[in-house]
């Protein structure tokens, strides 16, 4: 039985297999394998991940901890505890970050001539460059922010760039200031003190002051001199004391603070959703302070005054060896001039024919579906698809959900476009999209004004789902054309996020996805589903309802095979029948890019649960759920991972591909993944590792999809250019030859 595994050594927790992954992130930087100015990008992005995580996992850990909460997750740790062992972990990974950027990406950079200096590094015309720079461009914008009696302390913003200043009177300026002189008062002159802006001779010596580097200008200044930089922040410290005229400079350190940005509408409450969220994004700003990032070698009386203002304990301190806050660098590689060898190779995805604007697309999807996979399969097909829905007079409507969509959205215009001509568009903008708030409060007004319908999500659940349905008057009749994904509808993310969608005109998924919609706008509760599964609870009944298949097929001595693709596996029910399948004799492979609590070490498993991850140029972003047994397979795809918030808590959906081909290429891609031995690590208990080829060729799934876009490219074009000169050779002879006629409607009785 299932449930006789929930036991907390048999989970692992889920934040620290969160770290887990940062940490696997973190090995792509050292990569040498890996492009140079690529494994720069990648210990930037271990940064913002980390940003991320503490904004709202831990933010999240810090409520349930200050409210004495002591239940515990699966893996029996209560939210205090989860607390102190993620900061642990984390304090470690911190060096090991900063042991990189010291130890082998700067020193790597050097090497190919790309350099990020510090002030002693300089030569003359670059000092002069940044004097320059600070006087006309800096100067005007910075504000310095004192903290006296009279001036409270300031507050910080989350994520920004701060510097701290100690400092003291100029002891000539401050002796000038005491003396007397002659003042008018009234009609009389008096001999007395002259009043200054703000007096501080009855307070201490030593002041505190901040100032905050302006988000506006980028982090990396580019230096005279070829591929030079130099960091802002290093920048302002160099000429402070022109911001304090009067004031000597005794220490100064940059810092940065991380807040609780944890959005949490109300929603039982509230009867207007969107004003809620707009009253959440202003509220959250001011959030409680999650993590405190300092210079390593800060003056203690600085970091005193920080910890005493921002209200922080010393697991929350980060004291940093470099620079704070390595996200620069995942724009490194766009300031650098040339180096194209220190890049991923570029390329170019493919676009069938068919999906593109001189073909129909409906006319294509009427005929069978069309499987893509992006970021090797051009996003240009559903941005497309939506276009021509716009454009087209038979269609009558287009209803889609949007979670996240790039802040200049193609999307956006062509549903603006189409309800402008007419059409009944109907949008769900999930304005609850962790991140995307702002976002897509903006696009869901934008669309109304455009004079769409716009649901504005649905109280209590997340909408994730990734679906659009056009119903168009064929011929016939009318007809339902949907696009399904595991995907946002993201043009921009689409490039390096790898992610699988449907082009369908199936019946009965059609039913289902009318169904869908009404349960999203009105009030239907559709008393079943035909082809998809759709949460909160249908994928979850679905996925345990073919797990209990397998087993049974494996009990009567039957091979029996499950294989998942997802982002992240927590959820404690299906780890557990997972395991119970295992158990059973059911094979099980998974490919988990992100937090794993399942381990694969239990003797009751009989090593009957394989599991892997791969971290790659592409974010692995698709969800795939493959069943074989006795020679049948059925492949599924989906937009939720096997974590209880898409299964209880948002709307999701899973649908299966059918047809021959699509299903064969579906399973195709699934078996290529599984194939990879460079890119994947393997789970080993409650960890990951490297995979030991043992001498075999080196297989890399993503470069292995790149290869096959670039053929697929290349017979396209070796097609287009024999149509070419066919077409000329068909010219050629219908000019010449004057008794040629084709298609007349009549046969020719030689043929």
């Amino acid at each position: 039985m299932y449930k006789d595994f929930y036991k907390p050594e048999n989970y692992v927790n889920r934040e620290l297999s969160w770290l887990d992954f940062n940490g696997r992130v973190l090995e792509e930087a050292t990569d040498k394998h890996n492009p140079l100015l690529e494994r720069a990008n990648f210990l930037g992005i271990t940064q913002s991940n980390v940003d991320e995580f503490f904004m709202v996992r831990v933010a999240s850990l810090h409520k349930l901890a200050a409210a004495n909460v002591t239940t515990t997750d699966a893996s029996g740790l209560t939210p205090q505890e989860q607390l102190d062992a993620v900061n642990e972990k984390e304090h470690r990974m911190v060096e090991e970050r900063y042991q990189v950027y010291n130890q082998q990406v700067i020193p790597d950079l050097a090497k190919q001539n790309i350099n990020i200096l510090h002030i002693k590094d300089l030569n003359d015309k670059q000092y002069e460059f940044i004097r320059r720079y600070f006087n006309d461009e800096l100067m005007p914008v910075l504000t310095p922010m004192a903290d006296d009696s009279s001036r409270p302390f300031p507050f910080i913003s989350n994520n920004s760039l701060n510097i701290a200043v100690q400092l003291r009177r100029d002891p000539q300026q401050k002796a000038a200031s005491m003396k007397t002189k002659e003042v008018l008062e009234g009609d009389q002159e008096v001999k007395r003190h002259q009043n200054e802006p703000h007096d501080d001779s009855q307070e201490s010596d030593i002041k505190f002051a901040t100032v905050r580097v302006p988000g506006i200008y980028k982090r990396l200044i580019r230096l005279p001199g070829e591929n030079n930089f130099i960091l802002i922040d290093e920048l302002i410290k160099e000429f402070l004391s022109l911001l304090f005229p009067g004031y000597q400079i005794i220490k100064t350190a940059t810092y940065r603070v991380m807040r609780d940005m944890d959005l949490d509408v109300a929603e039982e409450d509230t009867s207007d959703l969107l004003r809620a969220v707009k009253q959440q994004l202003r509220d959250r700003e001011h959030g409680q302070v999650m993590r405190l990032e300092v210079e390593h070698d800060i003056d203690p009386w600085l970091e005193n005054q920080l910890i005493d203002n921002l209200h922080v304990n010393e697991r929350s301190l980060y004291r940093i060896d470099g620079p704070v806050d390595l996200t620069f660098l995942k724009k490194l590689s766009g300031m650098v001039d040339g180096h194209d060898d220190l890049r991923y190779k570029p390329f170019k995805s493919y676009l069938n024919p068919v999906m593109d604007m001189d073909h129909n697309i409906f006319a294509a999807i009427r005929k069978k579906d069309y499987l893509m996979q992006h970021p090797y399969d051009n996003f240009a097909a559903v941005v497309n698809f939506i276009h021509q829905a716009a454009l087209d007079p038979q269609v009558l409507a287009i209803k889609m959900t949007l979670y996240r969509v790039s802040g200049n959205s193609p999307i956006i215009k062509y549903l603006g476009m189409a309800a402008q001509r007419g059409k009944q568009v109907t949008v769900l903008v999930e304005v609850k999209a962790r991140f995307d708030e702002q976002n897509n409060v903006r696009w869901a007004q934008r669309l109304e004004q455009m004079g769409c319908h716009v649901i504005y999500g649905l109280v209590g659940l997340k909408t994730h789902c990734k679906t659009t349905l056009v119903i168009r008057r064929d011929e016939d009749g009318l007809r339902r054309y949907m696009h399904l994904g595991t995907g946002n509808y993201n043009d921009v993310t689409a490039h390096f996020y790898t992610d699988m969608g449907l082009f369908t005109c199936d019946h009965e998924i059609g039913i289902d996805m009318t169904n869908l919609f009404n349960m999203l706008s009105g009030f239907a509760r559709p008393p079943y589903f035909r082809q998809l599964r759709v949460s909160p609870d249908g994928i979850r009944k679905f996925i345990n309802q073919k797990i209990d298949e397998q087993i049974a097929v494996a009990k009567s001595g039957n091979p029996a095979l499950i294989r998942m693709k997802m982002n992240s596996l927590s959820d404690k029910q299906i780890i557990a029948r997972l395991y119970d399948a295992a158990a059973n004799g059911v094979k099980v492979q998974l490919i988990v890019r992100g937090i794993t609590c399942l381990r694969n070490d239990l003797p009751e498993l009989h090593g009957n649960i394989e599991v892997r991850s791969i971290i790659g140029r592409f974010l692995e972003h698709s969800r795939i759920y493959y069943f074989k047994n006795n020679g049948h397979e059925e492949i599924y795809l989906a937009s939720a991972d096997m974590m209880t918030r898409n299964l209880n808590r948002r709307v999701e959906e899973l649908y299966p591909v059918k047809e021959t081909d699509t299903k064969a290429r579906a399973i195709h891609i699934l078996n290529a993944m599984w194939k990879d031995n460079t890119k994947a690590r393997i789970l080993v208990g409650d960890h990951y590792e490297r995979i030991n080829r043992h001498g075999a060729k080196p297989f890399i799934a993503q470069e292995y999809f790149v290869a096959e876009a670039e053929k697929r490219n290349k017979q396209e074009k070796h097609q287009r250019k024999a149509q070419r000169h066919l077409s000329s050779v068909f010219t050629t002879l219908s000019k010449h030859v004057p008794s040629l006629h084709l298609n007349n409607g009549k046969d020719d009785s030689h043929d």
